[in-house]
C-alpha cells in the first residue's frame, strides 16, 4: 500500500491489523518500526491503538516497552489494563501484575472475565496460592462474574504448580461445570512434574474418555514412567502411540534476525550452517560445564547410556538457536527465541549458565510463558 498508493495513508484500523500480525510473528524489530511509523505519521493515539502496542510488545518479548506505552497513555479502559496484566503475568512479574489488577479496581473500573484470567495467570506463574484463591472466590462474590472453564483451569494450574495435587484433583471433582480434556491435561502435567504416578494415571484415564488422540497426554505419561526408570510401562505407552498412529510434535525454535526468520528443529540437520552450529554448540556445552552446568539427563527418557542422553539433549532446538546467534551475530546483547513447546529442565539450566558466561540476555517464549535469562538466573525463579 505504501509503494503503490502513496496518496493513501494507513489509518488506525489498518495499523491495528498490522500490530496483530506482528504480535503473532513475535517480530520485535518489525514491531518497533511499526510503532515509529505510527508516531511519525501523526496517527491519533487512541486507546485501542495503545492497547494493541502494549499487547504487541508483550508478545514480542519486551515487557518494559509495554509498561512504557501504558504509562504514556492518557486514557485507558479495562482492555488496556488487561493487556498490561497479562503481559506482566506471562513475563514472570506476577507481583506487579497483581498490583496492576488492584490498581485497575481502585481506578473505578470493574474487572471482566479476561482481566480475572490475567490475575489468575499471574498467581499461577508466581506461586501465589492464597492470592489466587482470593481472586477466584471474589469473581462471583464481589463482582458477580461467573467463572468459565478457563478460570477453573487457572486454579488447577495454580494448585498443581504448587504441588497441591490432591487439592487440585478434588477441586476438579467439585467443579460447577464439567471439566474438559484441557483441565485434566493441566492436572496430568502437574502430576508428572511432581512425580505422582497414581494421580497421573487417573488423569490420563479421564482424558482418554474425552480426547483419546492428543499426543501431549501420551508424552507426559511416558515422561512420568521414564522419569522414575519404569521403562516397561514407558514402552507400553509408546507402543500405544504407534498403534494409534499418534506422532509427537517435534521441538521447533525460531529466531528473527534483520527481518529474516531462522528455524531450528530438534535433531534436524537441514540448516545450511548445521555443521558449524553444532560444532560451536559442543564447545559452548564444554565451556559452561566448567562453570557448573550439568546436563539433566532425566529429560531424555530412554533406557540408554548417560553419554548418549547428553548427546540427545545437545540438539534441542533452542540450544541450536542460541549457538547460531552467538556464532554469527556476536554483537547482539539480547537473544530472542520463539519455541513451540515447553522448555525442558535441561535447556532451562543451560540457558542460565550461557546467559552468565557470555553476558547475554536470553528471552525464550515457550508454549506457556516467557523466560528472561540474565546473569545466571531466570525471571521465573525456576518455578514454571
Amino acid at each position: 500500500m505504501q509503494l503503490r498508493h502513496t496518496d493513501i495513508l494507513p489509518d488506525g484500523v489498518i495499523m491495528l491489523s498490522v500490530l496483530s500480525a506482528v504480535s503473532s510473528l513475535g517480530a520485535l524489530e518489525l514491531g518497533i518500526w511499526v510503532h515509529a511509523f505510527i508516531s511519525r505519521t501523526g496517527l491519533n493515539f487512541t486507546v485501542p491503538l495503545g492497547t494493541a502496542l502494549i499487547n504487541m510488545y508483550s508478545r514480542c518479548g519486551d515487557i518494559d516497552r509495554s509498561v512504557k506505552v501504558f504509562d504514556e497513555m492518557p486514557h485507558r479502559n479495562v482492555v488496556t489494563w488487561t493487556a498490561l496484566i497479562n503481559g506482566l503475568a506471562v513475563h514472570g512479574r506476577g507481583r506487579e501484575a497483581l498490583e496492576a489488577f488492584y490498581d485497575m479496581v481502585e481506578s473505578g473500573l470493574k474487572p471482566d472475565c479476561v482481566a480475572f484470567m490475567g490475575a489468575l495467570v499471574a498467581c499461577s506463574h508466581g506461586g501465589f496460592v492464597e492470592e489466587g484463591q482470593q481472586v477466584f472466590q471474589g469473581m462471583w462474590s464481589k463482582y458477580g462474574v461467573e467463572p468459565a472453564l478457563e478460570h477453573y483451569g487457572c486454579m488447577v494450574d495454580l494448585l498443581g504448580r504448587a504441588g497441591k495435587l490432591l487439592e487440585a484433583f478434588e477441586f476438579v471433582e467439585r467443579m460447577r461445570v464439567k471439566p474438559n480434556s484441557i483441565i485434566w491435561r493441566t492436572l496430568l502435567g502437574a502430576c508428572v512434574n511432581h512425580n505422582h504416578l497414581g494421580l497421573a494415571e487417573k488423569a490420563k484415564e479421564r482424558i482418554k474418555e474425552l480426547d483419546p488422540h492428543h499426543d501431549g497426554d501420551y508424552v507426559l505419561l511416558s515422561n512420568a514412567y521414564g522419569g522414575v526408570g519404569n521403562w516397561v510401562e514407558k514402552e507400553g505407552v509408546r507402543n500405544s502411540m504407534r498403534e494409534l498412529r499418534i506422532v509427537k510434535e517435534p521441538g521447533r525454535s525460531l529466531v528473527h534476525i534483520d527481518q529474516v526468520v531462522h528455524e531450528f528443529l530438534s535433531g534436524d540437520n537441514s540448516h545450511p550452517n548445521w555443521e558449524e552450529i553444532t560444532r560451536f554448540l559442543g564447545s559452548i556445552i564444554d565451556t559452561v560445564k566448567l562453570g557448573g552446568y550439568t546436563p539433566i539427563t532425566s529429560n531424555v527418557l530412554h533406557d540408554i547410556q548417560e553419554e548418549e542422553k547428553e548427546h540427545c539433549l545437545g540438539y534441542h532446538s533452542e540450544k541450536l538457536a542460541v549457538a547460531f546467534v552467538l556464532l554469527f551475530h556476536r554483537d547482539r546483547k539480547t537473544i530472542r527465541i520463539i519455541k513451540n513447546l515447553r522448555i525442558c529442565y535441561d535447556c532451562h539450566s543451560f540457558m542460565k549458565h550461557v546467559s552468565g558466561f557470555f553476558d547475554r540476555c536470553i528471552v525464550i517464549r515457550d508454549r506457556s510463558r516467557f523466560h528472561h535469562f540474565s546473569k545466571g538466573s531466570c525471571s521465573c525463579r525456576d518455578f514454571w
